[in-house]
This record gives structure tokens, C-alpha cells and sequence, in this order.
């Protein structure tokens, strides 16, 4: 079984699409834990709403390359559309942050409140 770290951010209806993006989780995988959500600042593009910012942690037997493309399919399922602008709003965003004890989302490293969700579902990680 693999161990995921999933981040979570949404600023369109954010409550209703991370609530609807953890419960979609939560019907594939084993959830194994939930950050705190919080709110937070836009990133690069500040001409927008807050967004809404957390992490779950998952078991999963798909490969990281599997997993990415499931939550791309998620993404859309929940309405998720490619805009123009780099960090511009979105109904959701699921990226794998930590795969097995392996951060591999330059995010983790950049964004605080990123990498606090993560630390709180795992403490003991290496990074």
C-alpha cells in the first residue's frame, strides 16, 4: 500500500467544493487522516477571492503516476476548468504533496501553510 498527502485548495464556493472533493476521497481511498482547513491568501495572482487550504492523508495501491491522474479526473468531475491565468481561481486544486515519505511538491517548501497541513498529518516527516 502507498501513503499519499494530498493538498486541497478551492476559492470558487470553497466550502462546498472541498467538502465535495474530501467526500469523493473518502469513497476511493482510505482516508487515514485530515489537516485543519484553513484560509488563505491568493498566491501570484491577488485579484481574488481567499482561498480555502488543507491536506488529506490517503492509503492508495495506485502508482504516483496513477494517483496524479485520478485527481486530474476528480478535478474535472467537480468542475475544474484550465484558465489562462497561472494561479487564477478555481472550483478545486488536488495535487500529490508527500508519496511515501517523499515530498514531491516544490509547494511544501514555498507555501507555509502547505507545508503546516502536511506536518500536522505527518510530523515525522524527513524533508
Amino acid at each position: 500500500m502507498n501513503k499519499a498527502v494530498i493538498g486541497l485548495g478551492s476559492n470558487i464556493d470553497p466550502k462546498e467544493n472541498i467538502a465535495k472533493a474530501r467526500e469523493l476521497l473518502k469513497n476511493r481511498f482510505c482516508v487515514i487522516g485530515e489537516s485543519a482547513f484553513v484560509r488563505t491568501k491568493p498566491v501570484g495572482f491577488t485579484q481574488q477571492d481567499d482561498f480555502i487550504n488543507g491536506s488529506v492523508c490517503i492509503e492508495t495501491d495506485q502508482s504516483e503516476a496513477k494517483l496524479k491522474k485520478l485527481l486530474k479526473s476528480m478535478e474535472k468531475k467537480l468542475g475544474r476548468r484550465a484558465s489562462r491565468i497561472k494561479f487564477g481561481p478555481r472550483t478545486i486544486d488536488m495535487d500529490i504533496v508527500v508519496f511515501n515519505g517523499r515530498v514531491v511538491d516544490n509547494d511544501f517548501y514555498e507555501r507555509e501553510f502547505l507545508k503546516s497541513s502536511v506536518l500536522e498529518l505527518l510530523p515525522e516527516l524527513n524533508y
